[in-house]
């Protein structure tokens, strides 16, 4: 995954969270969130960085 659809993927999270004109979809926040959580375990375990 690139760093862009990485920024994608937790702006994405982020509005699902905070946006309050959202509906919260759970399965959509634990996809983005196991896609990022792949991503940070590929880098080393490095967390992605915040917004």
């Amino acid at each position: 995954m690139t760093e862009r659809e990485l920024d994608q993927k937790m702006a994405e999270l982020d509005r699902l969270l905070n946006d309050p004109e959202t509906r919260m979809d759970p399965h959509k926040v634990w996809a983005l969130l196991a896609e990022i959580s792949r991503q940070a375990v590929g880098n080393g375990g490095s967390a992605p960085r915040p917004a």
